[in-house]
């Protein structure tokens, strides 16, 4: 794999020699604060990675960058490089202009758009010239009086730069104390100055350019959304406005990081309003399933996380108006997460007006669509049946497998209570009790062939409401095999039928159906097979379960057949 990603990466340095015209940009994948540590950093990733450079920056770090390359090969290096682990997940695009001095490779003064291959003689001897130490711009006793110039923000300000620089671990007072004074001699040791304790003007200048070199090319302004009435800072290098489907302002990824989004919430109404949106929200593809949930009496949060984007929305009520935002940004570059959002959340502001519920065009009309945003859809949608009024349910294993959750009904939690793996059966147990209208009663006796019979299951994955009926005929009692613990129907199921009961003619459970085979055989698409209840009955007495059972072959009317399906049938989610 290695190879491959240096040969993909070989591949457009020869691209980016012929559209030199295009705009250069980098991949910087570390910053290490002395020359010496990028060095070390440096060699260590040389011997995996293509195309690697080193830079002083101008707030007086070293960089580690690959490129240069074209913006559209820089994502795409930048996507590769980090799905296979060979640079930090906080990778990102940079500028030319944030590079001073090349020190690598050996030999580079000079920031080209391709360098220059050294002479071999050249290459072998030359050495990096490490900066000379800065002289301060200010004397100590110059520099604590501007220092006594700072206001108490200003000094928390200086702490929490200090502290993200790895330097301070106290408090953020604005109290310059013992332990601020160490870490500001230590920052400059680690920058080159004399380790007076006390940051002169153009060192606190130079921190700040530090602290601020992680938000390159981010381009935070302040944006004023009339229509939304909310003025906060956006990342407008990150993201774009996009469109208005109410109650949301959508502001769509440009590009520059893959996955960003940020949505502006605003909608007027109550806490009763305010409620309903916060349990919408968690409804999206946009709020992963796990993460932090708070609700108070007139706010909310909703934070999560999954393997691509962490989201993070917050909204209040407040006099009569629902105000908020959601950011979405991409797993793994935490730091400029924390800092875009730290920004956001400083500058939100509340301006005249609300969003009207009208505002948007709307025209994309789906049912898994909320104002245009995608609604979170299972991995998996299958059917089962209650098989005691405690609410176990039976249902097929290809519904359960590798679900990080499962869900009855209308998202009632549920857990695996036990497997079959021979039968293709599963038992759920509901995490929060549940008492059925109606249970199944499986049937002992044999059933007559080509007697009627009927599946009950949810086809089309919930998107009816409720389940569907599907007629058929019972066509052998075992399976094609001799299996004696299958019977053969002929009927036209459909996937989302899987872990079905299966009905005689006298509304008794003969069975559960079962999923269509994907081997080399095909069969025909009215043969289906489906678990007898014998066989169901045993699975459940070994797990202590005691299923209701007759032995009586009778008839019932469809119409009354259908509705007591209807109340035993159920809908098994299973979501990643």
């Amino acid at each position: 794999m290695r190879t491959f990603v240096s040969f993909v990466i070989s591949l457009l340095m020869l691209a980016r020699v012929a559209s030199a015209q295009e705009q250069q940009v980098w991949i910087q994948i570390e910053a290490q604060p002395n020359l010496a540590e990028a060095q070390e950093r440096i060699r260590d990733y040389a011997p995996s990675l293509a195309d690697l450079n080193g830079f002083a920056m101008d707030g007086g770090w070293y960089a580690l960058a690959l490129g240069p390359y074209s913006r559209t090969d820089a994502d795409q290096v930048l996507r590769v490089l980090r799905r296979e682990g060979q640079i930090p997940r906080d990778s990102y695009i940079a500028f030319s202009s944030g590079y001073g001095q090349q020190f690598w490779p050996i030999g580079v003064t000079e920031q080209a758009t391709v360098p220059p291959a050294p002479a071999a003689e050249e290459a072998s001897t030359a050495e990096a010239i490490p900066p000379q130490p800065v002289i301060p711009d200010e004397t100590k006793a110059e520099a604590r009086r501007s220092e006594q110039r700072l206001t108490r923000d200003e000094r928390k300000e200086l702490q929490s730069m200090l502290q993200w620089a790895g330097f301070y671990t106290s408090a953020i007072d604005g109290a310059f104390g013992r332990g601020t004074r160490r870490s500001m001699a230590a920052w400059q040791q680690a920058n080159g100055f004399e380790e007076t304790g006390v940051l002169t003007t153009g060192q606190r200048q130079m921190l700040l350019q530090q602290f601020n070199a992680v938000l390159e090319g981010l381009d935070l302004q302040q944006v004023e959304d009339t229509t939304a009435g909310i003025s906060m800072q956006l990342p407008l290098g990150a993201v774009r406005f996009d469109k208005y489907e109410a109650p949301y302002a959508q502001f769509n990824a440009t590009g520059f990081v893959p996955e960003a989004r940020v949505l502006l919430i605003s909608q007027p109404g109550d806490k009763r309003t305010l409620f309903g949106l916060y349990d919408i929200m968690q409804t999206l593809e946009i709020v992963p399933l796990e993460g932090k949930r708070e609700r108070g009496k007139s706010s909310f949060l909703l934070t999560g996380s999954n393997d691509r984007f962490t989201s993070h929305t917050q909204a209040a009520l407040k006099d009569g108006e629902i105000k908020g935002f959601t950011l979405i940004w991409p797993t793994g570059d935490e730091e400029r997460r924390a800092r875009v959002l730290g920004a956001m959340q400083e500058s939100f502001a509340r301006l005249n007006g609300v969003m009207n519920a009208a505002a948007g065009t709307n025209n994309t009309q789906r049912i898994d669509l909320l104002s245009g945003l995608q609604i979170r859809k299972p991995r998996v949608a299958r059917s089962g049946f209650f098989v005691d009024g405690a609410g176990t349910v039976v249902t097929s294993l290809d519904a359960v497998n590798t679900c990080t959750r499962i869900t009855l009904e209308d998202g009632v939690m549920a857990e695996v209570i036990g497997t079959d793996a021979a039968l293709g059966l599963a038992a759920l147990k509901p995490v929060e009790a549940l008492a059925p209208s109606e249970v199944a009663q499986l049937q002992r006796a044999t059933p007559r062939l080509q007697s009627d019979v009927a599946v009950a299951g949810y086809s089309y994955g919930g998107a009816l409401g409720a389940p569907t009926m599907t007629f058929g005929t019972l066509a052998d009692i075992a399976g094609l095999a001799g299996e004696q613990e299958l019977t053969r129907l002929a009927l036209a199921a459909q996937p989302g039928d899987t872990g079905g009961p299966v009905f005689d003619a006298g509304g008794a459970v003969m069975g559960m159906l079962l999923p269509r085979t994907s081997g080399a055989q095909q069969l025909p698409q009215d043969v289906s097979f489906a678990v007898d209840a014998t066989a169901i009955e045993g699975f459940l007495t070994g797990l202590g379960v005691t299923p209701a059972a007759t032995d009586a072959l009778v008839n019932m009317a469809p119409e009354d057949l259908t509705a007591k399906a209807t109340q035993l049938t159920v809908l098994v989610n299973c979501w990643d």
